[in-house]
């Protein structure tokens, strides 16, 4: 188990264990539910915060997850189109390759051909050195026997010289083909496999790219799991605190309803003794003269009864701001009390008889004293917060007017003052039964 959980787990045997204390350990009871409550409470806040940060990595890392993924799709597509184009490039260079072949059985007829040639014109040049260095074309037409013959050798002559140009202007000619057909050969071969060169290298290049990118795929998804796992780890962790949360707020409840019967049954105790000094008071006020009715007696029981339910304020001093909405500079909220200013250290009373329930640092709330109160039949809570000073402790039975603290500014305070709260019914984390104090104090 983690060591969070343990946490937890010790936590809630703390809390179970609260309900076997001794008698005489019942006066911090409800002090240390209501810290407990306020420390998972602030762990309960934390893995908010660590959920929603998980929260909030997991979804750039999707987001980045999907760029990377559209990514590859885009380098697939280039992969497949230049794997395509070097394709046509390989075909084109196997079809210059039967080009070639049959060019060069172009080329080895030329070279034939050329080769007969020059075999002659090396012939030629022999009869030319055997005869004396040259062909004299004029002894040959003088020989001629007739007119006739004259014809003949001249038209043999004519024969002969344009048989030997042509014979050099086809020699020409074909050197001249031959050099161009090698030339081309070679030009479109080395243009075509430097293509395929550059075709290759970019999707050696894409491959790269899509390797790389195909890692950081990976390396996102285990990132994901990773996160994966740290929110559900937190998000169990958070139900665990929860569940807690769930049992301390019982505990807290019963604390409080014990609290408010002991507070109801003082009230009643007081009540009683009140009466029976009225009642011991009345009779002696009947031996010396005649005896009150017993209805006015009633009626005075009755309505000291209910003056002594009213709250009075909890200190002297100006009111600064009352119930209700407000804006003190950082922005709107709601405040569920009223304020009352004065000097450090102006006494503040209980507003009514009750009992400690909460005496000690409260957060925002700086120093606070929380009395619980039963009023007729009605549970009820006041606040004190802000203090500069405690003057009670926990499980103490107050009685209305007697100083519980002194003025201050602690906790989210801008000044010097108390801020004071009533509650119908017990007190509560949420403060959802705050009630305006206006209309309850006089």
């Amino acid at each position: 188990m983690k060591p969070l959980s343990k946490f937890m787990m010790i936590a809630l045997s703390a809390v179970l264990a609260l309900t076997t204390f001794l008698p005489n350990a019942n006066a911090d009871k409800l002090s240390d539910l209501e810290k407990k409550q306020q420390e998972v409470q602030q762990k309960q806040s934390e893995l908010n915060s660590g959920i929603q940060q998980k929260t909030s990595e997991i979804s750039q890392n999707q987001t980045t997850l999907e760029k990377i993924i559209a990514k590859i799709r885009e380098l697939d597509n280039q992969i497949i189109e230049t794997q395509t184009k070097i394709d046509v490039a390989q075909a084109e260079i196997d079809q210059t390759k039967v080009e070639i072949d049959e060019l060069r059985k172009s080329i080895e007829e030329l070279e034939r051909k050329i080769a007969e040639r020059e075999e002659l014109l090396k012939e030629r040049a022999r009869a030319i050195q055997l005869s004396g260095g040259s062909v004299d074309y004029i002894d040959v037409l003088l020989g001629a026997n007739s007119f006739v013959d004259f014809i003949d050798r001249f038209s043999a002559v004519n024969i002969l010289i344009e048989a030997d140009r042509e014979i050099m202007r086809e020699q020409a000619e074909d050197k001249k083909l031959l050099a161009e057909q090698q030339a081309e050969v070679e030009t479109k071969l080395a243009e075509q496999e430097a293509k395929k060169a550059e075709l290759v290298n970019l999707k050696n290049s894409l491959d790269a790219q899509k390797n790389e990118q195909a890692q950081l795929e990976s390396d996102l998804k285990a990132e994901q799991e990773r996160l994966a796992k740290e929110k559900s780890t937190l998000e169990m962790e958070h139900n665990e605190t929860a569940d807690i949360s769930a049992a301390l707020e019982k505990k807290i409840a019963s604390e409080q309803a014990r609290l408010a019967e002991i507070a109801r049954k003082a009230e009643e105790a007081r009540l009683a003794r009140e009466a029976a000094a009225r009642k011991a008071e009345a009779q002696r006020q009947a031996a010396a003269s005649a005896p009150a009715p017993a209805a006015d007696v009633t009626q005075a029981s009755v309505s000291s009864s209910a003056g002594s339910s009213t709250f009075i304020l909890p200190s002297t001093g100006r009111f600064t701001s009352g119930y209700g909405g407000r804006d003190i500079g950082a922005g709107a909220e709601s405040h569920l009390g009223m304020d009352i200013a004065n000097s450090p250290g102006t006494p503040i009373i209980a507003a009514a008889s009750g009992m400690v329930s909460y005496a000690g640092n409260m957060g925002g709330y700086g120093n606070v004293v929380i009395l619980t109160h039963s009023i007729n039949g009605q549970t009820h809570a006041t606040v004190y917060a802000h203090m500069n000073s405690i003057n009670v402790s926990v499980g103490q039975s107050v009685s209305q007017g007697q100083q519980v603290g002194g003025m201050g500014n602690t906790g989210r305070s801008t000044g010097t003052h108390l801020h004071f709260e009533i509650h119908v019914g017990p007190w509560n984390g949420a403060r959802s039964n705050a009630v305006n104090p206006a209309p309850y104090v006089r």
